[in-house]
């Protein structure tokens, strides 16, 4: 988030050098490629449409954060890690890839993070989502080559890279949705600034480029559901036998767990099924977004999973869904251990009525992804699971995954949400060829409509994890929470979709 900010300040501080200064009546022919891209035409151009669509203008971006990025670090954070890029880069050409030892929230949040900065700017230069992939993947390749002395890492390519475009696509979607509500009419300021918000990357290109990218990318008008919740803990049970003592012989060392928390949460649902004339023709048409974040660990969960490739389909006259192949972030860290991969699972995702005011929606995925997870130790304890070699303390490998997302919705009253995901990191493309972690999580919640779009929700999640390493004992750890909260519904309700006139008038 600090690097979002930071970029955003320094391209609004060099907004007159950028762009100022450009003659946009020059004769194409005596005009620099810079200026080119970024001459403001008289009127915003249509997204991703001729003067709207620009691929010099990423192309350009990414690297100047990643300059801007080292040069901070350097100065600010440590000299010799974040040396010259072009030393780096020259260093790193001879360098063989690993798996690095960076703390698990910097490389499986802060990462991602970072690239979904880099396809916000791609995205909102008018590229659609398959090439601002693109340029997302080498801007983390960028990154890991010149960006730092330490050796090219394969988990932060494939977190930035790949997890980027999955979690930066949402928050491309989400913020031009906050625009496009404006109607015909020009976005006015705070609209532009809650956008900027949920994607930096985008208020940059608009901030600077002006009408050249002030058109916003249309979302087909699709079936969507949103919720905020506000809530705090009100008991919770903790069970672990892990021991995380060098000297296996030696009592284990105390976890550190509170009961306590206060909690906030933000889930969307978009391009829900069951709207008859929405069509699914592009990446992530549909997707499901979800951030928490708790006074225990700051950020607690990040899950995001789109449709990459797919169609809709109808069975009767109650039911319509989408199948097809979905890309996927996960990150959760519920206190005592954390898992988090980057995935694609074949699945569905469907609507059905079962009577005139009550529908079930769901989601049911299983697909391969990669990932990591572990344990956390006690205060002052930092050793790998399967190592005890005072580095890493969590491990990679090929995960096999599933998930099962029910919602039953009782006309726009009540609604009960369940969602199980389990996460099998293997030993399999792994530094750490010793062992495995099999992690589940599972949140229930009943929510009740108090009146207008005010509401009231329990929630109840748990989470448990069993690690299996050769040169440690099992261990098992279970975490389960009970909370109460304030929810903030959307306007759609709870997101049921009336999309068959058929129903309305069955018996």
């Amino acid at each position: 988030m600090f690097q979002a900010v930071s970029l955003t300040a320094a391209l609004t501080l060099a907004r007159p050098g950028i762009a100022a200064d450009l003659n946009p009546d020059a004769p194409a022919q005596t005009r620099t490629p810079t200026e080119i891209a970024t001459a403001r035409p008289t009127q915003a151009p249509e997204w991703g449409v001729d003067e709207g669509k620009n691929f010099l203008v990423p192309a350009y971006e990414i690297p100047a954060f990643e300059l801007l990025l080292n040069r901070f670090n350097h100065y600010v954070v440590d000299s010799k890690v974040y040396e010259s890029p072009i030393s780096n880069f020259r260093a790193n050409t001879h360098h063989k890839w690993v798996v690095d030892n960076d703390a698990f929230s910097t490389n499986q949040f802060l990462h991602p993070y970072q690239g979904a900065f880099y396809q916000g700017l791609a995205r909102s230069s008018g590229l659609n989502f398959w090439e601002s992939s693109g340029y997302t993947f080498a801007g983390s390749l960028l990154w890991e080559m010149a960006g730092e002395t330490t050796r090219p890492s394969i988990n932060d390519q494939v977190a930035s890279g790949i997890s980027g475009s999955f979690l930066g696509e949402p928050l491309f979607r989400m913020a031009s949705l906050l625009l496009e509500d404006g109607g015909n009419a020009e976005p006015g300021f705070w609209r532009e600034l809650g956008a900027a918000v949920v994607s930096p990357s985008m208020g940059v290109n608009r901030l600077v480029y002006g009408k050249r990218f002030d058109a916003v990318f249309r979302s087909n008008d699709p079936a969507i559901f949103h919720r905020v919740d506000l809530g705090a803990s009100l008991s919770a049970h903790f069970a672990s036998n892990v021991n995380v003592n060098a000297d296996l012989s030696a009592p284990p060392a105390s976890q550190a767990f509170r009961r306590q928390s206060a909690s906030a949460a933000f889930t969307m649902a978009y391009g829900l099924p069951g709207k008859a004339d929405y069509d699914y023709e592009r990446p992530f048409d549909y997707f499901n977004f979800e951030m928490a974040a708790d006074t225990n660990n700051t950020i607690e969960a990040a899950s995001s999973r789109g449709l990459l490739f797919g169609t809709d389909y109808q069975w009767g006259r109650n039911y319509r869904g989408i199948w097809g192949l979905y890309g996927s972030y996960d990150y959760f860290a519920p206190q005592i251990f954390r898992v988090s991969t980057t995935a694609g699972s074949l699945g569905t995702t469907g609507q059905w009525w079962l009577s005139r005011h009550v529908a079930l929606q769901g989601s049911v995925l299983a697909g391969l992804g990669y990932g990591g997870g572990g344990v956390l130790h006690g205060a002052g304890v930092m050793r790998a699971g399967p190592l005890g070699d005072g580095q890493r303390d969590y491990h990679y490998g090929l995960t096999p995954q599933a998930l099962l997302a029910v919602r039953l919705l009782f006309g726009d009253r009540v609604s009960l949400d369940s969602t199980f995901r389990t996460y099998y990191i293997s030993k399999v493309a792994a530094t750490e060829s010793t062992g495995s972690e099999d992690i589940q999580r599972t949140d229930t919640s009943l929510t009740f409509r108090v009146f207008g779009v005010h509401g009231i929700t329990l929630r109840y999640s748990e989470s448990s994890r069993n690690g299996r390493y050769a040169a440690l004992p099992s261990s098992h750890q279970t975490l389960g929470t009970f909370s109460i909260g304030y929810t903030l519904l959307g306007h759609s309700g709870f997101g049921a979709v009336e999309w068959r006139p058929a129903l309305q008038q069955g018996d």
